[in-house]
């Protein structure tokens, strides 16, 4: 009993002192929790570092491997690479030398074969000779039968002429012209006249009458004669084969108009009818080539370029036309003398009188 009344005191102890503990430790749990959050973020961390580090180290390894593998692929790649062009620049080198070997063998017994060339060469001298006779041959045969192709043609001419002059010929009563009486022996032309026979002139064969049918009426109103815009097609007959052009286009190429040529299109002053259109428009336009002084020297040194016409040694010309530039320095000058100013009182003396005048006039 007497302890359970101890306890009794002591509980309002008891109830305070729980209650301070448990004030204390809320005071400092959230800093033990803050406390605690930094350790784990911080181990946390830690591992998550270190499991990174242990990835890069694995991916290293296989990149490395992989690497290795691809650089050891391209270093044979390119060992077979040299291998088979030392190969071929064996093979070529080799293929070279053969031909050398050839092209020498050849060139010495076939090119330069002195036996050879000179066996060549007979052969061709041969030939050449062959043909030049065949060729000699050929040439007089043609020109005998030009000759005796010339000697028909004159007799075959002195036969017409004979036939033609058959009226000279001579007879009993009358000698011809050919067989005269003061001769020892006639000509030859007499003989010849006495061989031939007359030439008789032959009648014109009469004109056979023929009836005009439709097919040559169709004839002459066709495309060559009369030409047409528009053909229509033929009726029942297939188109030509070939490479035809359109007759529509041939007629209009025929039938063009005539085009003059350059020399008829151009007269031949075209270069001085062009120089006086210049000229005259250069008139028109009132330009005057004589220099311009302003009052101010803006343009004091600046050289004046005259014009071309003006600036010539050879001058304008003058035919049939008067030019805005020529200079005529007498033009505004006169012969006449100039006549003195009166005085004053003269005037006005010489004005009276002729208010006199006028008065007495009225």
């Amino acid at each position: 009993m007497a302890t359970l009344a101890r306890l009794q005191g002591r509980a309002s102890i008891i109830e305070n002192q729980y209650y301070f503990r448990n004030s204390f430790v809320d005071k400092f749990r959230k800093r033990e929790n803050d406390a605690a959050i930094k350790i784990q973020s911080w181990f946390r961390g830690c591992k998550v570092r270190a499991y990174l580090r242990y990835l890069h180290k694995q991916v290293t390894i296989i990149q490395k491997w992989w690497r290795g593998y691809v650089g050891r692929k391209k270093y044979q790649l390119l060992v077979k690479i040299a291998y088979y062009t030392m190969k071929m620049n064996f093979y070529n080198a080799m293929a070279v030398r053969i031909q050398r070997r050839w092209r020498g063998y050849k060139i010495r017994k076939y090119c330069f074969n002195y036996f050879y060339l000179k066996e060549y060469l007979r052969a061709v001298s041969e030939t050449n000779d062959a043909i030049r006779e065949a060729l000699k041959e050929f040439a007089e045969m043609k020109e005998r039968e030009e000759k005796k192709a010339e000697l028909e043609r004159e007799e075959k001419q002195r036969d017409h002429q004979a036939r033609k002059m058959h009226y000279l010929l001579s007879t009993k009563q009358l000698p011809g012209i050919y067989n005269s009486p003061f001769s020892k022996e006639p000509d030859p032309w007499e003989l010849r006249l006495q061989k031939a026979k007359p030439l008789t002139h032959r009648r014109p064969k009469a004109r056979q009458k023929h009836s005009i049918s439709l097919h040559s009426w169709l004839a002459c109103t066709s495309t060559r004669s009369f030409p047409r815009s528009e053909v229509l097609p033929p009726i029942n007959r297939k188109q030509c084969q070939g490479p035809f052009r359109d007759i529509t286009e041939v007629l209009q190429q025929r039938y063009k108009p005539l085009e003059p040529t350059l020399r008829a299109a151009e007269p031949m002053n075209t270069l001085k009818e062009a120089r006086e259109d210049l000229r005259r428009d250069e008139s028109m336009r009132n330009i005057n080539n004589n220099m311009f002084l302003p009052f101010s020297s803006y343009h004091k040194n600046k050289n004046y370029l005259p014009l071309i016409h003006s600036s010539s040694k050879y001058g304008p010309d003058s035919c049939g036309h008067q030019h805005f530039r020529d200079e005529n320095p007498k033009k505004w000058i006169s012969d006449k003398d100039f006549q003195t100013v009166l005085p004053s009182f003269d005037l006005f003396s010489r004005c009276g009188k002729l208010y006199s005048k006028a008065g007495q006039i009225v």
